[in-house]
């Protein structure tokens, strides 16, 4: 599965109704409690990589990638344009882009 193709599930799940799906039920929550729990989630993906469980940390990336696009939907932010961001990086190195975003 690719990122786009759990975009459009994220999407067609959205349009649920709160009692048939979890991620409609989510997003009715507001955009706020989405973000929240992305970061429980992210947290949670930490904790694993800390403790290197490789079984939990890839059950607990899932959840983080998941929610992410989660929160992204609940502010209109296509994946598209995320992934249209990261291409932009790719004519230079971390470090060089990390240097000028404190410009």
């Amino acid at each position: 599965m690719t990122l786009e193709e759990l975009e459009k599930i994220v999407q067609a799940r959205a349009t649920a109704t709160p009692d048939d799906s979890w991620t409609a039920r989510l997003l009715a929550k507001g955009p706020e409690k989405v973000a929240e729990k992305f970061g429980e989630e992210a947290i949670e993906a930490l904790i694993e990589a800390v403790k290197g469980d490789a079984p939990r940390l890839t059950t607990e990336a899932a959840d983080v990638l998941f929610h992410l696009l989660v929160m992204l939907h609940s502010r209109g932010v296509p994946l598209a344009d995320v992934m249209a961001e990261l291409a932009s990086r790719q004519s230079r190195s971390g470090l060089q882009e990390k240097a000028a975003r404190k410009t």
